[in-house]
């Protein structure tokens, strides 16, 4: 991987900037938390480029995400649901398809 963790973590925040993620008043600052996230994944990536297949790196990615967006969807579901609001699945998916990127 030739892209530093600093140039992943500038273009997480361009990424986010376009649906922009609600820390709140979390005990953690927003870009030490980026950071980390990155770093962590740039780790794991390292690790196992050399040993893996490049479909193999690419099911992993694919499973890894949906496991994100599953959990994703899962955690606001039952924010709305504590909220007392209708949900709507279709609605909380459609930032993580094609169809719903304008």
């Amino acid at each position: 991987m030739e892209v530093s963790t600093e140039a992943l973590v500038g273009m997480l925040c361009e990424v986010e900037a376009e649906d922009p993620i609600d820390y709140a008043d979390l005990p953690f600052g927003e870009q030490e938390l980026r950071r980390l996230v990155m770093s962590s994944l740039v780790e794991r990536h390292l690790a196992v480029e050399d040993s893996m297949s490049v479909s193999d790196i690419q099911a992993m990615y694919l499973l890894s995400t949906a496991k994100l967006v599953l959990e994703n969807t899962v955690l606001h579901a039952r924010l709305l649901l504590l909220q007392g609001q209708h949900v709507d699945v279709q609605a909380l998916l459609a930032p993580f398809t094609l169809k719903g990127k304008k």
